[in-house]
């Protein structure tokens, strides 16, 4: 292990000396678009190939019955490679974890992401769950950039940096959209950015895709697009208000699918309670068999009884109201089949499914309104249209959801009305969903670093432990002031808990009362019982900074006692110390993208 540190570290000295921070940061941002290419076109490589042979190669006359167990058995696969092979790490999945990572890890990813991540959402979509790869490629992407940064022994800034490199490279590489990448890195994972980081994540980005173009080639999307007319103005107008509508309610169900599963304490009663309830979604709706991509593609090319053409409703794929119907009701299927594979144990995420669900309602929106004969809309229109709005919504990233469809669709042409549904469906979600569904859990919990409330963020990202101050000379109940004659008079603290044999705190005594007893002014005999007074308020070990700090504004105080679970002592907290680690971590803040 020595000698491995003194390679890496002589290795360091010679790129320290030999080549500037700042280019270093370019070339690693271009390996880690390597590695990250060749880690999208993999993940999507496997999955389609574990779906291709469950669905061409097993021949069976009980091949269709199989279909209700698919997705039980890749959320069983998912859950027993996690409780096998990753014992001494955390996982988790989604885009949450890496701005955790972000906010309160000095942006440190475990290195089995990077292929855990891979391997567990392959199982889980190739055998049919219902979530999408975009997730895991990112989080795959984003310890292949943090793993690489810390290996050379870069700060918090530059680690910070190529991790977002990481994700950006897995969201170009995943839908051969470089452009796409980097807006989502800046606007999802580095809201606070400055020009010089978009050099390393466009080599990032622009890396990766081109990797994985030339290992995986195939497009995500054939748009067959027409010009957008004006008089289909107001429609695009609706579709995003209306997508708007359908975002809150996939984020709120999001958080009661979550509280239900969270009851289920045994993880193998969850992966049946799922898998089961996902394998009846998808015999009744087959577009919810995977990521669900082939049901819009198939709407993109005009074929709208697609939808249930291998459905039990076949039979009716010729009438338009019940096609309209059945799409209505697909949508929220899709969201439970979603939200239920995921947190069954499945290993996904909400990326995907959320452009599916958006190309659905527009979908709907589009083939309702044109057999009513009012007007003619483009259909294929508006399912990129409401794509885009679902992801904004949803996601709240509008710019992220403009350049993605734009770029995957190369509905160029369409960029007003993606613009117009975009914004539409991220303002109403904003109004009443203050936080996306990647950040909503971190804000509840005081972990999410917001730039726009940034006194707030910086205080929650505190942890009491790092401002408790312990060296306070501690006094006896039963001791007199003379005792203690010479700790009272050397101490530099002007304030002396009183604390029991159990470490009770019984009170406070300023050090004016003590010297005024020690010069002879007051009565000696007193026990320090005696003279303590009760503290006008105390801290809990597990208290929020934010929360303490408005306490000692209330109670116009500078210092608090601070007591654990058990009511004893630990030591006391002060805004001195809250200021001087506020202002440490505001350096840091403001600095991980000068």
């Amino acid at each position: 292990m020595e000698k491995k540190k003194g390679i890496i570290y002589k290795i360091n000295q010679w790129r320290i000396q030999k080549i500037s921070n700042r280019n270093f940061l370019v070339i690693l941002a271009v390996v880690v678009g390597l590695i990250g290419g060749l880690a999208a076109a993999g993940l999507k490589a496997l999955t389609h190939g574990i779906a291709a042979f469950l669905q061409n190669d097993v021949q069976s006359e009980y091949k269709y019955f199989l279909y209700f167990f698919f997705p039980l058995v890749g959320i069983l696969l998912t859950v027993i490679y996690v409780r096998r092979f990753i014992r001494k790490g955390k996982f988790e999945h989604g885009i949450t974890p890496i701005l955790y990572a972000i906010s309160r890890k000095s942006s440190r990813i475990e290195s089995h992401n990077v292929y855990s991540q891979i391997i567990t959402s392959a199982l889980t979509v190739g055998f049919g769950g219902s979530a999408g790869l975009e997730a895991p490629i990112a989080y795959s992407g984003s310890a292949i950039g943090s793993n690489i940064a810390r290996f050379f022994g870069l700060n918090y800034r530059e680690v910070t940096m190529l991790l977002a490199c990481g994700a950006a490279a897995g969201i170009a590489g995943a839908f051969n959209s470089p452009v796409a990448g980097m807006v989502f890195a800046i606007e999802i994972l580095l809201p606070e950015f400055s020009i010089p980081a978009f050099i390393p994540l466009l080599m990032a980005a622009a890396t990766a895709s081109v990797v994985s173009k030339v290992l995986y080639s195939e497009p995500l999307f054939y748009l067959v697009s027409d010009e957008w007319v004006l008089s289909a103005l107001f429609f695009y107008i609706i579709l995003g208000g209306l997508v708007g509508l359908f975002s809150i309610y996939f984020t709120k169900v999001d958080g009661w699918v979550k509280s239900w599963f969270s009851k289920v304490k045994n993880p193998y009663h969850k992966i049946w309670l799922g898998g089961l309830s996902l394998g009846v979604l998808i015999f009744v709706f087959p577009a919810l068999y995977g990521e669900g991509y082939i049901a819009i593609q198939q709407l993109l090319l005009g074929k709208s009884n697609s939808l249930l053409a291998n459905s039990i409703f076949s039979d009716y794929k010729h009438v338009g109201f019940i096609v309209v119907i059945y799409g209505v009701i697909t949508i929220f299927a899709k969201s439970f089949a979603t939200l239920i594979t995921l947190n069954s144990g499945g290993n996904g995420g909400t990326f995907g499914p959320s452009l599916v669900m958006g190309g659905l309602l527009g979908f709907v929106f589009a083939h309702g309104i044109n057999l009513t004969g009012i007007t003619y809309l483009a259909e294929a229109n508006f399912i990129v249209a409401g794509m885009a709005a679902a992801l904004s919504g949803i996601m709240h990233a509008p710019l992220t959801a403009i350049f993605l469809i734009a770029e995957i669709t190369g509905g160029y042409t369409l960029m007003v009305p993606l613009m117009i549904v975009s914004a539409i469906s991220y303002f109403i979600n904003r109004a009443t969903v203050k936080y996306s569904i990647y950040t909503k859990n971190l804000a509840a919990h005081g972990d999410w670093l917001s730039h726009e409330d940034k006194d707030k963020t910086v205080l929650r990202m505190m942890k009491l432990r790092y401002v408790l101050e312990t060296n306070f000379t501690i006094l006896g109940p039963d001791e007199k002031p003379n005792d203690r004659r010479s700790d009272i008079i050397h101490t530099k603290r002007n304030i002396f808990p009183v604390v029991d044999k159990e470490l009770k705190l019984l009170g406070l005594i300023y050090s004016e009362r003590l010297f005024s007893i020690l010069m002879g002014e007051e009565i000696a005999d007193k026990t320090m019982k005696e003279l303590a007074q009760a503290p006008l308020d105390v801290v809990r070990m597990d208290a929020n900074m934010y929360d303490v700090m408005r306490k000692m504004d209330r109670e116009d105080i500078w210092i608090l006692p601070v007591l654990d679970a058990n009511d004893r002592y630990m030591g006391f907290v002060s805004k001195s110390a809250i200021f001087n680690k506020y202002r440490a971590l505001l350096v840091r803040q403001g600095s991980y993208l000068d």
